[in-house]
């Protein structure tokens, strides 16, 4: 795939043709938090190229570091070390005229020739690229790469004009996938500020063990179910959904969950993992979940809604401080059954939870078309460069 104007052949040269190679600052913690940016692994690995103003960390560096460890506008940043060989070399570029250091995790790719910063960045990013740069990664536990591997990966690269090009066309879909997940954002914000205002009001005070059965339903047969992904966290999040796997192994014990359950996890409560099944006739999950059928007098979807807010955790840990015998990695039925919520009447419960679920329907549907358009910009990366 190429732009009709460009007939000529891409060219192979070495990275080190084009960046001279230097690993960064290593502070002590005391100068960590306060100065001048500091970028870190975090930065590279964030959407969109890095400016000053989206670096995330500070450090105090003398004005010796600054000169040794300074980006200029045009630099990559290599992410150095990483717990899985697929991350190892991930770059990015900063494209900033402001003075900004980077950290010890980081190599730095100062630009010594003449290349498009943005041409290279996409470059980087294609499947032949991270296939020579995964080969130069080494660890056990962690996977690092060094200058001396980053400088011998060998690329192909067209005239300046074509990278401008090629550039120009990826940023324009960089731009709509950063306003896509700018929407989505705004809807999650929307739906939480919504939710926290109609769900908890003044009405009858509902004891949660009288909302929530518990069951236990056992899968018999091997490979009988789909597996249903253990992610079960977020708060009024795009991704409050389960992903599916088709069973390759012995699933006899797991539990099944159906249509319209509550699952949670015994262990970090606190940490909201917990989520609704609206999208799968059944399904299994790991034996250690909790598996929970919402009472017929009670809206499934308001419930849902509602014990996935901030609010209802915070009920839990205040059932925690005042004494009860709940510890943080393990469930305790009686503590958590006793929470109490103020809890309209069957009809408004309706009215609240379709709400909601047109807002969790709308986020869904945005997060459709963003993996949508970041599947468009995999297959450019892989057909528009050699």
């Amino acid at each position: 795939m190429r732009f009709p104007e460009f007939t000529g052949e891409w060219k192979e040269h070495s990275l080190s043709e084009y960046l001279e190679f230097k690993n960064g600052l290593n502070p002590d913690a005391k100068r960590i938090g306060k100065g001048i940016p500091f970028l870190s692994v975090m930065d590279i690995l964030a959407d969109g190229v890095i400016n000053y103003d989206n670096i995330r960390g500070k450090v105090e560096a003398t004005e010796k570091e600054i000169e040794s460890f300074g980006v200029n506008s045009g630099d990559l940043l290599f992410q150095r070390s990483s717990e899985t060989l697929e991350d190892v070399g991930r770059a990015n570029v900063y494209m900033d005229n402001r003075t900004a250091v980077y950290g010890g995790f980081v190599i730095r790719g100062r630009k010594i020739g003449s290349y498009d910063p943005f041409f290279v960045k996409y470059l980087l990013a294609t499947p032949l690229a991270r296939k020579r740069t995964c080969r130069m990664g080494a660890g056990a536990q962690h996977f690092n790469i060094g200058q001396e591997s980053l400088a011998k990966i060998s690329l192909y690269f067209p005239s300046m004009e074509e990278q401008q090009k090629i550039a120009e066309f990826l940023s324009l879909l960089d731009e709509r996938i950063a306003t896509q997940n700018k929407i989505i954002k705004k809807l999650e914000t929307l739906i939480k500020a919504i939710g926290n205002k109609l769900l908890f009001g003044d009405e009858q005070n509902i004891r949660l063990g009288n909302i929530l059965i518990e069951r236990v339903e056992k899968s018999t047969t091997n490979n009988q179910y789909e597996v249903l992904s253990s992610t079960v966290k977020g708060i009024f999040s795009q991704r409050d959904y389960f992903s599916k796997d088709i069973a390759s192994e012995n699933n006899t014990g797991y539990k099944i969950l159906r249509r319209g359950d509550i699952v949670l996890s015994p262990q970090n409560l606190w940490m909201g993992n917990i989520n609704h099944n609206d999208k799968f006739d059944i399904g299994i999950v790991s034996p250690s979940y909790k598996i929970f059928t919402i009472s017929e007098e009670f809206d499934c979807h308001y419930i849902a809604f509602l014990l996935k807010t901030r609010k209802a955790l915070y009920g839990y840990m205040s059932v925690s401080e005042q004494g009860a015998s709940v510890v943080r990695r393990n469930l305790n039925l009686e503590a958590f059954y006793e929470l109490t919520y103020k809890i309209p009447h069957i009809a408004e419960q309706r009215r609240i939870g379709q709400i909601l679920s047109k807002l969790k329907d709308k986020i869904e549907s945005e997060q459709t078309y963003l993996e949508m358009l970041r599947a468009q910009k995999q297959y450019l990366l892989s057909n528009l460069f050699i």
